[in-house]
């Protein structure tokens, strides 16, 4: 089930919705959220049920041993969560992974395991991870109760795809958060806003990239390649903001207010500042639990190199077992350290819109890696991107309908979006006489032209639910 389907927003939303408000008391409210929190998660993968059950129960009697232990005791417990939660992760994300690369430097021949992915494993996991850490170094005080931290875990607005929710974030609110009007009402609006990415945006840019770069090189040339790989940038912007939009609503409607995820990382003016902007709570998790416990960079050089680029390649093996995530996370290690080492000072000297230009040429390669799954695929992408491949067959863009009207319009839009243009245009609406009522009337017709794509489309499953 996903945020995007019919089945959620008709018939699970208000379900829940219901559920909820029936109940005052704190307790019963968010035992609704942990019942239907499961039966969200059991709605694709029941099996893995099981799984997320033993995640709550064994983080949460760690955390209490911790907290009750002493000082030598308590790091021994915290070793064990770290083992038990990156070995879940291990087990069911990297064992095929591990494998194949064993037959290729050893030359033998083990079977890979297909272990199934249990969707949402990277981001719950995290969370869990870090609520143990947390305690053990009493930025939050352990929770006692186990429903309360169930919900914290389980709780479906951010359960498959993050955004990556501290504790210490909702630490106050799971017992003592208020429920307003205002609160729910922007909640639903920031709901739509997310829908309207994902649905109308995310989902045609995504037909674009996907019809051009899946042509052979000679057949997309420089043009292919270039507007493919724009499109595909923008994909994974409305994709993945979209979710996060999305999922802060929901947590904005009953009472959690969850930190942004996602800072208009497409007007970056340098790679830095693209990872201040782009996925927030990732990059502020590796920061915070492994970078500065590494040393950060109050340390010689050479550790710190090291330091970066250890953050940086687990970022990319984070996405995905596949080389070409963990060459993605190098690639933005080695650029990260250039630009922190002596290429910043240059760059200030720069006029914005140079500083601009260059962090998106570096944003779209990177994307090319990301998307590949070869180093043909890289190959023949950069290759095309500096004329190699030619200009590209307009025939085939035709035959693909690529070109077509409706996604020349929804690529048009995302490039606006992607931008803080069209949020000072609402602002500046929401400052007219009526301003309120025709922003809510624009919110109402983003939400009935996206029931209609629904219904007319395919499925179209989030990007990020792979990781």
């Amino acid at each position: 089930m996903t945020f995007s389907s019919l089945i959620f927003i008709f018939v699970f939303l208000p379900l829940f919705i219901l559920s909820y408000f029936v109940f005052k008391n704190r307790m019963y409210r968010n035992l609704i959220i942990l019942v239907f929190s499961l039966a969200f998660y059991a709605w694709g993968e029941p099996i893995y049920i099981l799984l997320m059950l033993f995640s709550i129960t064994i983080n949460y009697l760690l955390a209490l041993f911790i907290d009750k232990s002493a000082k030598t005791k308590r790091k021994v417990f915290l070793i064990l969560a770290v083992i038990v939660n990156l070995g879940l992760l291990g087990i069911f994300k990297y064992t095929d992974f591990i494998i194949n690369n064993i037959n290729l430097i050893f030359n033998t021949n083990i079977s890979n395991a297909n272990i199934p992915l249990p969707i949402g494993i990277s981001f719950y996991t995290f969370q869990a991870l870090s609520y143990v850490i947390d305690v053990y170094l009493k930025k939050v005080k352990v929770q006692k109760n186990i429903f309360y931290l169930g919900c914290y875990i389980t709780f479906f607005p951010q359960l498959i795809a993050g955004p990556i929710v501290r504790y210490e974030t909702i630490e106050h609110e799971l017992s003592n958060r208020k429920e307003n009007i205002s609160d729910f009402a922007y909640g639903i609006r920031r709901f739509i806003k997310g829908l309207g990415k994902k649905v109308l945006i995310a989902d045609n840019v995504g037909y674009i990239a996907t019809a051009l770069l899946s042509l052979e090189a000679y057949n997309y040339g420089f043009l292919g390649a270039l507007i493919g790989i724009v499109a595909y940038a923008l994909q994974i912007y409305f994709d993945f903001s979209g979710y996060s939009d999305m999922a802060i609503g929901l947590g904005r409607m009953f009472g959690f207010k969850f930190l942004e995820n996602f800072n208009y990382p497409y007007i970056a003016t340098s790679i830095t500042d693209f990872w201040r902007r782009w996925h927030i709570s990732l990059s502020s998790f590796f920061r915070d639990y492994v970078y500065i416990p590494l040393g950060g960079n109050r340390v010689k050089k050479g550790r710190f190199i090291f330091n970066v680029m250890v953050v940086w390649t687990l970022t990319g093996l984070w996405h995905g077992a596949n080389i070409n995530f963990m060459l993605w996370g190098m690639y933005y290690g080695i650029l990260l350290l250039i630009e922190k080492l002596f290429l910043h000072k240059y760059l200030e000297k720069l006029p914005k819109v140079l500083r601009h230009i260059y962090a998106i040429i570096i944003i779209l390669i990177g994307w090319g890696i990301f998307r590949a799954t070869s180093f043909n695929d890289v190959k023949d992408l950069l290759q095309s991107l500096i004329f190699i491949n030619g200009l590209g067959n307009f025939n085939m863009f035709t035959y693909t309908g690529a070109i077509s009207i409706k996604y020349i319009l929804f690529f048009i839009i995302g490039l606006l979006f992607a931008t803080p243009l069209m949020d000072k245009l609402v602002d500046k609406i929401k400052n007219t006489k009526y301003g309120n009522y025709i922003v809510d009337i624009c919110y109402i017709l983003i939400f009935i032209l996206s029931v209609i794509f629904i219904i007319v489309g395919s499925y179209s499953p989030f990007i990020y639910f792979r990781f």
